[in-house]
């Protein structure tokens, strides 16, 4: 996003060739996530309270009920807090509505069959839902695993009412548990963001181009760029003026990505090092260029965002692969006699990634990690059966566990998910834990060997295409744009035409690369291409709002052609740009 840069190729990336089936790679442990502790602390904190006052008052048969949500604190942890308090709410009305379908249905009827077809509605329509409002980790593992094992809870519609309110007002605070840091460090998403991004770029330059860690870490910069580009968009309009000092070091980043041997990895790191605390933002060189994409950020922010019904479409697919695999698995499962068929319905459910050989990765993962986990709580268990208290200060360790070793590798999480889900299960009172792991090994199994098989069946295609077909058509809106600004005469209607153009492939290209990116994506992501895009277009906008007059700050000059003066503040007393 800056001009330092070599120009991106016009034509779109490649789709990548399909892989070959892996077997130990996707066992491999990786570093932990920089912000492991977080979710890890906040799900203790949300979970905690409510199971305690239910063992105080003797009511741990509730428990499942008051965890359903107090797990909504695991999500939004890397959005900005404006951007979070939403996000989080609406996991919270998803929760409990998901909750309520599954217990109005349990209470109307106890055939096995139909409760298992709602189960695979549900778990299609939160799959699609989690995908197109890009909620991100952990999805909708979660918001299935509650409403497919609330299915097969005995109820009675006199029940359901209170039932939620005990899941409305643990998802209160669970809100509140996600919301509190923003006391304490109101713009820390941001800057985590930001200085993740300079360290990343630190990294890349280190490897002065050469040697087998080269290629990694240079992907991994600019994935940490991008990441860096769509936090900041995010930010609420409160925080203008740290946002800018934020983007700034974000264009020093791409700067040094595009010139690593000028780059100095030290001051980088120490930058990101300033970030990291409460203090003052460090400072960065606004010369032209940054000046130059910092405007077509903001032209860009006055794009309005596409309703997002209108990106339901490319997640037809991955709706019917939900419904196919998550309904035959949990047929399965009860053709084989299991009791528990939302065990098999749910791993079905989280093994669906954006493509097969990912799928499959996740199908080893998830079948691993599982066996390890009712291991371990086997040997848990009798701990466990001591009493309420103890039931619930290991469910409390499992669930800090999961959240720490997740990010890691999702077979680690795994781990500490299983014997949780098992503990989940005797809320409602004792059960002997031979039956318990059997069921959940069979139906591990089964969901497993089921719900890839519908991978199979119904692919989706079409997502590979979807970045290379937003690059291709961001390209080509730019090369339109920077066409009519080299012509003296062009149609002022022209030109603001090819900026609302512009402005929109550019939030296309950032959808596309945000619904393909993610732990399932890094591998085959073009991250360069959709950063070099970015950056050319945003220059291309910068020159479109100065030849249009659209901003008369103080330094800053609307012909295209008259440097700024380094230093001043782009963006300032810019006037309203909307469409």
């Amino acid at each position: 996003m800056s001009s330092a840069t070599p120009r991106p190729t016009p034509n779109p990336a490649p789709t990548p060739k399909p892989r070959r089936f892996p077997l130990v790679d996707v066992l491999r442990v990786g570093r932990p996530s920089n912000i492991w502790f977080k979710p890890a602390f906040s799900v203790v904190a949300a979970v905690a309270p409510p199971n305690l006052i239910l063992v105080a008052l003797g009511r741990l048969d509730l428990a499942a009920y008051t965890m359903a949500g107090s797990l909504c604190a695991l999500y939004a942890h890397n959005r900005p807090y404006a951007a979070r308090a939403k996000a989080l709410a609406g996991v919270v009305l998803g929760m409990v509505g998901g909750l309520a379908v599954a217990l109005v249905s349990a209470s109307l009827t106890s055939n096995a069959v139909i409760l298992v077809a709602i189960g695979a509605l549900l778990a299609a329509v939160q799959k699609v839902l989690c995908d197109v409002t890009r909620i991100g980790p952990p999805g909708n593992v979660i918001l299935t695993f509650v409403s497919s094992a609330s299915l097969f809870v005995p109820q009675t519609l006199g029940q359901v009412p209170g039932h939620l309110a005990l899941a409305a007002v643990a998802g209160v605070w669970a809100w509140l548990v996600g919301m509190a840091p923003v006391l304490v460090r109101p713009h820390g998403p941001e800057r985590r963001a930001t200085a993740d991004a300079l360290n990343a770029t630190a990294a890349y330059a280190e490897t002065g181009g050469t040697g087998d860690g080269h290629a990694r870490a240079r992907a991994a910069a600019y994935a940490a760029v991008q990441a860096a580009w769509q936090c900041l968009l995010l930010t609420g309009t409160r925080s203008v003026a740290t946002r800018r000092a934020l983007e700034r070091l974000v264009i020093r980043a791409e700067i040094a990505l595009a010139a690593p041997a000028e780059a100095d990895p030290a001051r980088l790191r120490a930058q990101a090092r300033e970030l990291r605390g409460t203090g003052r933002i460090p400072g960065a060189d606004a010369p032209r260029s940054d000046a130059d994409e910092l405007l077509g950020v903001a032209a860009e922010r006055a794009i309005p965002h596409r309703p997002l019904w209108s990106r339901l479409g490319p997640l037809t697919p991955i709706a019917v692969r939900t419904v196919l695999g998550c309904g035959l698995a949990g047929y399965a499962s009860l053709a084989i006699g299991i009791g528990r068929p939302y065990w098999a319905l749910t791993t079905a459910a989280a093994l669906y990634q954006a493509n097969i050989t990912l799928t499959w990765s996740r199908t080893v993962q998830r079948v691993f990690g599982n066996l390890v986990g009712v291991l371990i709580f086997a040997a848990v268990a009798p701990i466990a059966d001591l009493g309420p208290l103890a039931l619930v200060l290991c469910c409390l360790v499992f669930n800090f566990g999961a959240e720490a070793l997740i990010g890691r590798n999702y077979w680690l999480g795994s781990v500490c998910v299983t014997p949780l889900a098992l503990l989940i299960t005797e809320f409602p009172g004792y059960q002997a834990a031979g039956p318990l792991i059997t069921d959940r090994v069979v139906d591990t199994l089964v969901g497993a060997l089921v719900g890839f098989a519908a991978a199979l069946a119904v692919t989706n295609r079409r997502a590979g295409n979807r970045v290379a077909t937003a690059l291709s058509t961001a390209g080509l809106r730019r090369e339109h744009a920077a066409r009519l600004l080299t012509d003296p005469q062009a149609d002022p209607t022209a030109l603001e035409t090819a900026r609302r153009g512009l402005a929109a492939a550019l939030v296309d290209l950032r959808a596309a690369a945000d619904a393909a990116a993610g732990e399932w994506w890094l591998r085959t992501l073009p991250q360069e291409h959709v950063v070099l895009a970015e950056r050319e277009g945003h220059r291309t906008l910068a020159a479109t709002v100065r030849r249009q007059g659209l901003l008369t700050g103080p330094g800053e000059d609307p012909n295209p052609g008259t440097d700024m003066n380094p230093g001043t503040d782009p963006g300032t007393n810019t006037k309203d740009i909307r469409p």
